[in-house]
């Protein structure tokens, strides 16, 4: 088993110190890659499916292909693991031994890409990856915030011998670099010559298959980087056809500084920008969505490349620590600051406490009243003994109705297998149940394009996220009147309902609500190498 020991035994020692949560929590994501990688590479692998071994014809089906055009009722037959002939009802004549699946009632559309999650080391332990099949993903594309794993090469080839039931792609993490170049030392501005030994390993990343860099400037040790190492090495993956993703600096009082520090990123650096999860994540900027997206709008007018993704929820999950800005955690004035921003102690929900376990799931004004403490003296309290995790409900639904709205917005779900957040399992079927079908806020076909085209655009990937003759069968057959995300914060990973079938590459792999057992999965590579 190879492994990378002195990158676990740094990560290691960080953790050993009584590191905030949200620190504590980032660098856990990326010991935990690190580790799941090295721990399943010499598993067995699933036995070889090849694709499109026989032909099926697809009938009946109200096909939404993607483009953001009007559905239409046709037949499409799948051959070779690809789109072979789409046409209207009963005009594609096929050989009698050919599979034929009558989808009457049900949306036929391209397999579901998710451009943002965190299934990286999970995925290894539950390759089936059921939770992702039952929302109709069929391409994942992990190492965001800043975290990936590495070495780049290592993990897609493990992802390769694993054979899951979906694709796998990753990003290079800004965040997983730094800390490998700068070690403990990551808490100031890097040197020039730290910055070219980061810009090596980036085009390493990117040579390796990653399709772009990501960012966590929210977390350590991406919080202390300036503006222009970043822009260094977004130059060095632009260089090879990637993008740049950012969990930027702040979502909350800063978060129109944050926005502009992106774009500024993408013109200096020549490349195209993603911004993460975009929210206005707190009372203090509720209603600028609008003045965000005036900001992309004036962005893409100028000739740049900005778009951003999103989470269906109005609440976020991170780390207590992320409330106080300052990082001045143990400062009253700094936690009051913080906690009357985030909208009060009532939207902050406790989780991953382990001092007191029996208070997590608890909001911070009732875990003080039970302690008779303020809110302030509370959450001191918990960072002093040993910080927790968050979910703060402190978002707005009108602002996230206006970024759905928006055509510079995909979807992407920030979550994953076995995500405590509900939308790990029910993103992308929440947008389709609520934001589609009950609320008529996005159409159908609008809805299909967050979910596909877009992302596959965004990773440059010409081959899936359309639903056309030559394109790669991923495709998702779900139920529109009946499509339900269940999942909630009390039960994070509770499987939706309503979507029907899954095929990857041709191979038919949920079916009945459960995967089929088939395993055609591999990893994806940037071409741009």
């Amino acid at each position: 088993m190879r492994t990378n020991s002195q990158g676990h035994s740094l990560i290691f020692t960080w953790l050993s110190h009584n590191r905030p949560f949200t620190i504590r929590y980032k660098v856990l994501c990326w010991a935990g890659t690190l580790f799941l990688t090295a721990l399943f590479a010499e598993s067995t692998p699933a036995a070889s499916q090849e694709p499109g071994t026989t032909p099926v014809l697809l009938m009946n089906a109200r096909i939404v292909d993607g483009t953001g055009t009007p559905p239409f009722v046709g037949d499409l037959l799948i051959e070779g693991g690809h789109i072979a002939e789409i046409g209207e009802q009963g005009s594609i004549d096929v050989p009698t031994t050919t599979a034929r699946i009558n989808l009457a009632g049900l949306i036929l559309a391209p397999g579901f890409i998710d451009i943002h999650n965190h299934s990286t080391g999970s995925i290894f332990n539950a390759p089936l990856a059921t939770s992702q099949l039952a929302q109709g993903i069929t391409t994942l594309v992990v190492g965001a915030d800043g975290g990936s794993p590495w070495p780049i090469k290592d993990y897609l080839s493990r992802i390769d011998n694993l054979e899951p039931t979906v694709d796998v792609a990753t990003l290079v993490g800004h965040g997983t670099i730094r800390a490998t170049v700068l070690g403990e030392e990551f808490r100031r501005t890097a040197t020039d010559t730290e910055i070219a030994s980061m810009a090596m390993r980036v085009e390493q990343g990117m040579r390796e298959g990653a399709f772009g860099l990501s960012t966590g400037l929210e977390y350590d040790p991406g919080f202390y980087s300036s503006t222009g190492e970043l822009i260094a090495l977004a130059r060095i993956a632009a260089g090879y056809g990637g993008f740049y993703m950012s969990h930027m600096r702040d979502e909350e009082e800063g978060l129109l500084s944050a926005v502009d520090e992106a774009i500024r990123i993408g013109r200096e650096a020549d490349i195209p920008v993603q911004i993460s999860h975009i929210k206005a994540g707190n009372a203090s900027v509720w209603g600028n969505a609008p003045v965000v997206l005036e900001r992309i709008q004036a962005a893409n007018d100028e000739g740049l490349d900005v778009t951003a993704d999103q989470y269906p929820y109005t609440a976020w999950q991170s780390g207590l620590s992320i409330v106080v800005r300052s990082r001045q955690f143990y400062n009253a004035d700094s936690v009051a600051a913080g906690i009357f921003a985030a909208g009060g102690g009532e939207r902050l929900q406790i989780i991953g406490f382990d001092e007191e376990p029996e208070l997590n799931g608890l909001r911070l004004d009732e875990i003080a009243r039970r302690k008779g403490l303020s809110e302030v003296e509370t959450y001191i309290w918990i960072m002093k003994n040993g910080g927790a995790g968050l979910i703060g409900h402190t978002m707005n639904e009108k602002d996230v109705d206006t970024f759905m709205a928006s055509r510079w917005v995909m979807t992407a779900s920030d979550g994953g297998i076995g995500s405590a957040h509900p939308r790990g399992a029910g993103t992308f079927p929440r947008v389709l149940a609520h934001y589609v079908r009950d609320r008529g806020l996005i159409t159908l076909e609008r809805a299909v394009q967050r979910a596909t085209s877009m992302p596959a655009r965004r990773l440059g990937l010409t081959d899936r996220g359309l639903i056309r003759v030559g394109a790669r069968a991923d495709l998702v057959a779900f139920n529109l009147e009946t499509i339900t995300d269940r999942s909630t914060f009390a039960a994070g990973t509770r499987l939706p309902i309503g979507v029907s079938r899954v095929w990857v590459h041709g191979v038919e792999v949920w079916a009945n609500a459960a995967p089929t057992g088939a395993r055609p999965g591999r990893a994806v590579r940037s071409t741009n190498r």
